[in-house]
């Protein structure tokens, strides 16, 4: 039986929250924002969680529940969410099964989702299955680039892209299941040759259509899943939203 895994994205300092503390470990209705996707991780049967680290890491570490699933890696230099995904290369060098990419900073994904995700990503043997969302006005995230038979065929994000894949309203929301194998794989074949000069992510799902595996994608119903914080004003805003639906987004 496959194994279910989530790395966890929580290197960045966050430096738009104005504060010295590591932006995961602010609070949102009481609770550290890393430790509620941490607890997303452990409701779908995560056998492994890896937490990625790096911005005053021990502050980060010290209010993650001790777990036996739980690793800790660091990423020393912040060169982009492809690079934080391959300093866990070791530790799942004999993992096979699915991986999910969580993000520390976006603490209102529900569980039900990931399943809902897995489920189809199982269902069609794929190798990367994306959470997308439709938004009429897309401001900077990525944009979806679908090919001619309505796959995904690669993300573009938003200083790379043309004028013309602006225009487009299906966004990545940064969650990602995918093949363990084929994430690691795919990430050898990356580089920085881009607007930022780092290494993303994204760059692995044109890498893996290449190779004809086969990348597909389920639609988010409610964008306030997959909201990141990024200002104190917005953690705000989160936790006001979480409080009017907390039945929901604890279900």
């Amino acid at each position: 039986m496959k194994k279910t895994a989530a790395i966890i994205l929580a290197a960045g300092k966050g430096t738009r929250m104005k504060s010295d503390k590591p932006k995961v470990i602010f609070g949102l209705a009481g609770k550290p924002m890393i430790n509620r996707v941490v607890e997303t991780a452990n409701k779908i049967n995560s056998d492994l969680i890896a937490v990625v680290v790096g911005y005053k890491k021990k502050q980060v570490i010290d209010v993650v529940p001790k777990n036996g699933n739980i690793k800790f890696v660091e990423q020393i230099q912040q060169n982009g969410t492809g690079h934080a995904v391959m300093v866990t290369r070791d530790i799942f060098k004999d993992f096979e099964g699915d991986v999910f990419i969580l993000c520390g900073d976006v603490p209102l994904l529900r569980h039900k989702t990931l399943e809902k995700i897995q489920a189809q990503h199982r269902e069609y043997n794929a190798s990367c299955t994306v959470l997308t969302a439709v938004m009429d006005d897309a401001l900077r995230y990525g944009r979806i680039v679908r090919n001619t038979d309505g796959n995904i065929q690669r993300i573009v994000e938003f200083k790379d892209a043309t004028e013309d894949e602006k225009k487009l309203k299906e966004i990545n929301t940064g969650i990602y299941c995918f093949d363990a194998k084929d994430l690691f794989t795919a990430l050898q074949s990356i580089d920085n040759k881009n607007n930022q000069n780092e290494y993303y992510l994204t760059d692995t799902l044109e890498i893996l259509n290449n190779e004809n595996k086969f990348v597909t994608s389920v639609l988010l119903d409610d964008m306030v899943e997959a909201s990141g914080v990024n200002s104190k004003e917005q953690l705000t805003d989160l936790e006001t939203e979480f409080l009017s639906r907390q039945a929901h987004f604890e279900d």
